[in-house]
Order: C-alpha cells, then sequence, then structure tokens
C-alpha cells in the first residue's frame, strides 16, 4: 500500500511538472494561503499507556494547481508545520517531548463546480507524504532521543475560489489530512518507548490566488 501512494503521489509530481505551460484546455493556478493546523491527535504508547497532546500551528502554504479541463485539476500543496508534542497521562505523568516539524507534500485531484463564474467551489480527493524533521528534545530532558517514521495517507479537501479579476482570485479552503507516525524514544535507563501516533489534521486555509 505504501509503494502504491508513493508511486500515485511521485506520478501526479511528475504530472505537474511535464505539462504544457500553455495547455489548450488547462491554466496554471498559484495559491498562497495562511492556514490553522489543527491535528485531530490519538496514541497508543506502549509500555507506559498514556494518550499524546500536539499543539495547533498556524502557517504559510503554497499550492500549485493545473487544469487538464475546466472542470478537472491537480494540486500540488507544499508547506511546513512546527508542533510542540507532550504525551498525556502515562505512567510516568505528563512527558514533555520537544517539538518536530513536519514536511506533508500531499496531491490532491479536484473538480470545479462552476470554473468560469465569480464564485467556484471545488471538493479534491488524494495523498500525502509526510517527513518529520527537527526532532528537538526539551533542555534537561530525561530522555536520550526521539524518532519518527515517514508517513503515507489520504486527503480530503473542499473550498471555493472567488474571482476578483481575469487574475486573481480570494480562496478559503478546508482539508482533512490522514498521517500516522511510529514514534521511537529512548527513556535512557528506562528503556526504549514506542507509540504508534495518530496527528490526522483539520487545515483551515485562507489566502489568494493568480491564475497563470
Amino acid at each position: 500500500m505504501k509503494t502504491l501512494l508513493k508511486v500515485t503521489l511521485a506520478a501526479g509530481i511528475f504530472a505537474l511538472a511535464a505539462a504544457p505551460a500553455h495547455a489548450e484546455q488547462g491554466d496554471w493556478l498559484f495559491r498562497l494561503r495562511a492556514i490553522n493546523v489543527v491535528p485531530d491527535e490519538g496514541a497508543d504508547i506502549t509500555p507506559i499507556g498514556g494518550g499524546v497532546d500536539i499543539d495547533t500551528s498556524v502557517m504559510p502554504e503554497l499550492d500549485i494547481s493545473y487544469f487538464f479541463t475546466d472542470h478537472i485539476a491537480a494540486e500540488l500543496i507544499l508547506g511546513v508545520t512546527p508542533h510542540d508534542v507532550t504525551a498525556t497521562g502515562t505512567a510516568l505523568g505528563d512527558v514533555d517531548l520537544g517539538d518536530v516539524t513536519l514536511l506533508p507534500p500531499t496531491l490532491t485531484l479536484q473538480y470545479h463546480f462552476n470554473p468560469d463564474g465569480q464564485i467556484s467551489p471545488y471538493v479534491g480527493a488524494g495523498v500525502n507524504y509526510t517527513i518529520f524533521f527537527d526532532e528537538d528534545l526539551p533542555g534537561g530532558s530525561p530522555l536520550t532521543s526521539i524518532d519518527y517514521e515517514e508517513s503515507f495517507g489520504g486527503a480530503l479537501q473542499a473550498g471555493v475560489d472567488y474571482r476578483l479579476n481575469e487574475r486573481w482570485f480570494l480562496n478559503a479552503d478546508l482539508k482533512k489530512v490522514w498521517i500516522n507516525t511510529d514514534v521511537t524514544i529512548d527513556a535512557g535507563g528506562l528503556g526504549l518507548v514506542e507509540a504508534d501516533v495518530d496527528i490526522n489534521p483539520w487545515i483551515f486555509g485562507l489566502g489568494f490566488g493568480y491564475r497563470y
């Protein structure tokens, strides 16, 4: 399943890169959004039990869309989001796991309901591939190291473009992205702690777009 998702994502990125700049039935659309990433988190932590709390993050997001037809488009969504992570209610109490940054490029295939109108709603579905980096344990932590495994998952999207003129648009967008990672924590003398963590954020975005 992971191989299939990786091939699908790679093929979509290749299709965006290889698409002609001036297609007869297509357009490029570039959007810049401010996004609020709200994790819908949960965890299974062994052997100390407990759950997880992951804070929200507000960051910029860039996306690039290519319209194969007036109604059908592929969108590549790019952005990074830092989060503070805490293991809660464990046998050791609440444990500060520091912070980590997520890079979750997401590719969706969209249907635009009213592409020539001033108001054009759309829906989309696709896949995401999430890389975790800059893991940073808090100073003085008894933990020695923490590692997050990369993630493949699905994505759903709904939004609307509001046409200001032939080139410029306002945009509102909502995404649900499924992100699951296996986390390995070296707790020093306490040994290894394993966690199966669901992040599964809701992503709310507002911004503007430029059609080329």
